[in-house]
């Protein structure tokens, strides 16, 4: 994990495990936004989102919340660490969305300030077009909404100058090559390992014509229950705040009367098909016919041949 501003850091999710690097932090309230997010240690507050890594996730309705949850705990001294699986795409998404909203910076300014500590930091297209239109659309209202809740100023100046440090460190690192801006040319080593990504190509052998039918595409299948986001379930309930969030503010997690089942603990798929078939009655067995199906062609002529024959 790496520190962002004064009582903020992002990391991955071995960061979240890892007990001494906690300690050692301070860390005291922890935002975890996976697909399986959930509290891991019980003396820390938590955060929890479930969120997908995919361009059509919408993380944008959880700034706010995000936002809160952060600042609230900045001001009365606490750490804070932002997490996702590899700390580049949801845990970035959130940090720069509360970088802009404490701060004077637009969204591409406060991720250069991710990335200094942390040059992988590179959200997918999907979330640097909601941070786009979160910049055009709803962070001066965000900003007014922060500003109302928490009057206190200790944070904005301290904030603002780390924020400047940072961009001046940035075009130094730009400068001596030990990061880039997504824009290596092609052939050249890039530092930070993200430009140009060589793909695997998969190699079909063709199949013969005697041969056997190719099992469909995979994308073509029709969905299975280990396919189903749980997001995408979850977000069917009627709930107060967005699907797919957790808030552990105590040292116990809530009860189960206030709080949704959590499908971590299952198999995948498992709460995702009960969910997706919860209310519907199991579908009557077929009876099965007296005979092998099989079978009828081969008796039928054989009661030809006898008539036949008499």
């Amino acid at each position: 994990m790496f520190q962002v501003l004064p009582g903020l850091y992002v990391g991955n999710y071995r960061d979240s495990k890892d007990a001494s690097q906690l300690e050692r932090f301070e860390i005291t309230h922890i935002v975890a936004i996976h697909d399986a997010a959930r509290k891991l240690h019980p003396d820390k507050h938590y955060l929890c989102v479930m969120a997908s890594d995919t361009p059509d996730q919408n993380l944008t309705q959880y700034f706010s919340l995000c936002n809160d949850f952060i600042h609230a705990a900045r001001l009365r001294g606490g750490n804070v660490l932002i997490h996702c699986l590899a700390g580049m795409s949801r845990s970035v998404t959130v940090a720069v969305a509360y970088i802009m909203s404490v701060t004077s910076l637009n969204w591409k300014d406060a991720l250069k300030v991710v990335r200094v500590g942390r040059a992988v930091a590179n959200p997918n297209f999907g979330f640097q077009k909601q941070l786009q239109d979160f910049e055009t659309f709803k962070l001066a209202e965000e900003r007014r909404r922060l500003k109302e809740r928490y009057p206190s100023l200790a944070l904005m100046s301290q904030d603002e100058e780390q924020c400047h440090l940072m961009l001046s460190s940035y075009q130094s690192l730009i400068l001596s090559r030990d990061l880039c801006e997504g824009d290596c040319a092609m052939g050249q080593t890039c530092p930070t390992g993200m430009c140009h990504t060589p793909t695997k190509r998969i190699l079909r052998r063709k199949s013969s014509a005697h041969g056997t039918t190719p099992p469909e595409s995979p994308r073509m299948l029709p969905p299975t229950p280990s396919m189903i986001c749980s997001s995408t379930i979850l977000s069917r309930r009627p709930r107060s705040g967005p699907a797919g969030l957790h808030s552990y503010t105590g040292s116990a997690p809530p009860s189960r009367s206030g709080s949704r089942t959590d499908v971590t603990e299952l198999p995948p798929g498992v709460m995702n098909w009960q969910d997706r078939h919860a209310g519907s009655a199991p579908t009557t067995p077929m009876a099965s016919p007296p005979t092998s199906p099989r079978h009828w062609t081969r008796r039928a002529s054989n009661l030809v041949r006898k008539r036949s024959n008499t």
